[in-house]
């Protein structure tokens, strides 16, 4: 074990969370498996479905399309670490793979939150300026908005990683069960000033940028729903519904996430920390495709034709 006073090259990250539990480390694996197993292909079946369709190459399912590629993304960085670590009797993980983990989660969420954003304002126009939508919002508009999306998630956490890996560490345990950002920066022994101004400013711009563009959505629909027919209503019902709830969500998730690498949370019971620090990872993941497949009315009856279409 590395000492907390000595700076030393860390090459790999001890985890600290993991509980010793013994043979239930297996029915963990087991049931974490099948997890990753129905998030894989729930997102999978339904991003076959509408690159297949035709019908479905339109901006909002390829909005979603863009959501369930990144759903996979996120689980991938997360569920091949974690089945190995449970059934690990030492919860190492070399320096390379923490960071290459850190860079997954950080831009999967980045991401999300960025693409719930463009899909806010991809139901105002369509819900606000119906008539104008198909001019305003086109499948090659959505295209490179969903591209711009990706290369700033990227490019904004590689800057957070290149000044992460010049820190000089004075240890290597990471009270988490999988890397963390913040966690890693805090067992810096050189100076973090830079890292720490940055990690505001991008926590700033990753909590406020969408955040206004999402609200200024939402209040110029309920304008709409509230002056409009009952058929304005229903589609506004209909297509907004899984997007909110996907985006209270995961705000959640990510909140408890925040406060648990920067506050002490020690009184919490550790199941319940656990559990919560990996909701986002594993509840969007498995929420989004039977949320988003179940509401949306065209992408259900396609896939109930495609179920139908098997059992035959």
């Amino acid at each position: 074990m590395m000492s907390n006073s000595t700076s030393l090259t860390v090459s790999y990250f001890i985890l600290g969370a993991y509980l010793n539990i013994g043979y239930l480390r297996y029915l963990c694996f087991m049931i974490t498996a099948m997890l990753y197993i129905v998030i894989v292909v729930a997102n999978t079946s339904l991003i076959v479905v509408i690159c297949v369709n035709r019908s479905l190459h339109e901006p909002m399912y390829l909005f979603l399309c863009s959501l369930f590629v990144n759903e996979l993304y996120g689980s991938t960085g997360l569920f091949p670490f974690l089945l190995v670590q449970i059934l690990s009797n030492i919860h190492t993980l070399s320096a390379p793979l923490c960071f290459l983990q850190i860079f997954c989660l950080y831009t999967y969420a980045n991401t999300q939150f960025c693409k719930l954003t463009v899909m806010s304002y991809d139901r105002y126009l369509a819900i606000c300026y119906p008539l104008q939508y198909h001019t305003r919002m086109t499948s090659n508009k959505a295209v490179i908005l969903i591209i711009l999306v990706w290369l700033y998630s990227f490019v904004k956490f590689l800057i957070t990683l290149s000044l992460n890996i010049r820190l000089t560490l004075c240890g290597n345990i990471i009270d988490s069960l999988n890397c963390n950002n913040h966690l890693v920066v805090k067992l810096a022994c050189s100076d973090t000033q830079v890292n720490n101004i940055y990690g505001l400013f991008n926590t700033a711009l990753s909590v406020l940028g969408p955040l206004f563009p999402i609200l200024f959505s939402y209040m110029r629909i309920l304008r709409v729903c509230f002056s409009g027919s009952k058929q304005t209503r229903q589609k506004a019902f209909s297509t907004c519904t899984p997007h909110l709830v996907s985006l209270l969500n995961f705000s959640f998730g990510c909140s408890f996430e925040m406060f648990q690498s920067r506050f002490d949370m020690s009184g919490v019971p550790s199941v319940l920390r656990i559990i919560l620090s990996l909701y986002f990872l594993i509840i969007q993941p498995l929420m989004n495709p039977v949320m988003y497949g179940l509401q949306m009315s065209k992408l259900r009856n396609i896939c109930k034709h495609v179920l139908r279409y098997k059992l035959k």
